[in-house]
């Protein structure tokens, strides 16, 4: 797992910036009617933020915009990598399923990760929006915001697309695999 907790340097938000700008242009269905000069002047006035979309790509989770909030008018990113960010993959689901490992443990969870990065773990309904903007997770899987009454009894929710279609699992918080990881959300 890559470290979440590096600063960026002026020249490394800057080539973020151009990365941010290729990417949206290059997947306009992701934000249609969405124009690139009002993103960057919303990240320009927002350096706190556009730090974490570097935490988010240092992460490999290639940030896109997909949305806009039309009561503040702040735009929605989420990882679009087409599969679970790399760097953020061999996670148990959260603090309390890491401590309870007796053996093998992960190096971190899920919501530790998260919150050190500053994004918010999308939820299945966040999911199942991006899998409509494109096919993520054709080969790997995703963990999801849990509900609390299934999470109080020892499980995590996870998502994927195969055959055409996304599917929500679940699966005991304590585990971890290889092929999953976790996307994030930021309100910039």
């Amino acid at each position: 797992m890559k470290n979440t907790n590096t600063a960026p340097h002026a020249a490394q938000l800057a080539e973020l910036l151009t990365l941010l700008e290729d990417r949206f242009h290059q997947h306009m269905e992701r934000h249609a009617g969405l124009l690139w000069s009002d993103v960057v002047k919303r990240l320009e006035a927002s350096p706190a933020q556009l730090a974490v979309l570097w935490r988010m790509e240092h992460t490999e989770g290639e940030p896109d915009v997909v949305g806009k909030d039309a009561a503040s008018g702040a735009f929605i990113f989420y990882d679009c990598s087409a599969e679970s960010p790399k760097g953020r993959r061999s996670l148990c689901y959260d603090r309390a399923a890491l401590d309870a490992r007796k053996a093998n443990k992960p190096e971190s969870c899920v919501l530790d990760v998260a919150k050190e990065i500053g994004v918010n773990l999308l939820s299945e309904d966040d999911y199942r929006f991006l899998q409509g903007l494109g096919e993520f997770d054709l080969k790997t899987s995703s963990w999801v915001a849990t509900p609390d009454e299934i999470r109080k009894r020892g499980g995590a929710l996870f998502c994927d697309r195969r055959y055409g279609q996304v599917f929500t699992y679940h699966n005991g918080a304590d585990s971890y695999y290889g092929a999953r990881g976790f996307r994030g959300s930021l309100i910039v």
